[in-house]
């Protein structure tokens, strides 16, 4: 059922001309005292982007991700700029977010930016954070998107990340395996921008979790019972913040 969903999506995009060439749309939100030095920029998934994506990155103030930050009194102000699938098909998500939203949020005083991403935007976190690591503290990760079942299964036979070992592949079409690559190249680097990964022990991308979950320190991992929900991913970020890694 989750696959014939997210096929519709997809071809909604495809067939909607909601690309990604526009500056993102991004909703802001303030916490006190006003002026923080701390930015959160999160990042939507797939579901709930209906009417040419407009409404989907409102998710994180309605399921609470924005008060949780809040009643905490932590001195972030957050966005959730409009990062809908058009950005991720016309590969244009990376080069938008750095000018039409990080760029400008140093300009304004923003001296630590952290990337929140859920599913969908949890694999765009990542993408980003690949390409302009020097430009956020760290990503949060919740439940993402991290290839389809081949190259999982893939990985998985070979023993773990560390065993893979990709066949030729070109960098600028099969996302797939330079995204892995990158997760194996990174145990080399020193002082690494951190990765936090989340997600739900019930999660239909479990497999790929884990195997992420095996390339990182077990202090930046946080799971919970659930599934690939709000539910579950607001838990996670409850954790999250409860243990205090956005001032470290």
């Amino acid at each position: 059922m989750r696959r014939w969903v997210t096929a519709v999506l997809i071809l909604a995009v495809l067939t909607s001309g909601c690309g990604g060439k526009k500056p993102l749309e991004t909703l802001t939100y303030e916490s006190e005292p006003p002026r923080n030095k701390g930015l959160i920029v999160f990042l939507q998934g797939l579901g709930g982007t209906t009417n040419c994506f407009t409404a989907g990155n409102e998710c994180f103030a309605a399921e609470g991700f924005v008060e949780a930050v809040r009643s905490r009194g932590l001195p972030y102000d957050m966005a959730a700029p409009g990062a809908h699938l058009g950005y991720y098909k016309d590969r244009t998500l990376e080069e938008r977010l750095r000018s039409d939203v990080i760029l400008p949020a140093r300009a304004q005083g923003y001296e630590r930016i952290w990337l929140v991403g859920v599913s969908m935007g949890g694999l765009g976190s990542l993408l980003y954070m690949k390409q302009h690591p020097e430009d956020v503290e760290g990503v949060l990760t919740l439940g993402p998107f991290l290839g389809y079942d081949r190259i999982i299964d893939e990985i998985t036979a070979a023993g773990g990340v560390w065993r893979w070992q990709p066949t030729d592949f070109d960098a600028q079409k099969d996302w797939q395996p330079m995204l892995w690559q990158w997760f194996k190249d990174r145990d080399r680097q020193q002082n690494a921008t951190p990765i936090f990964l989340g997600y739900g022990t019930g999660d239909p991308y479990v497999n790929a979790h884990r195997l992420l979950a095996a390339t990182l320190p077990p202090t930046q991992v946080l799971s919970v019972e659930g599934g690939h929900s709000f539910k579950t991913f607001r838990k996670i970020w409850e954790k999250f913040l409860d243990r205090g890694h956005l001032d470290q």
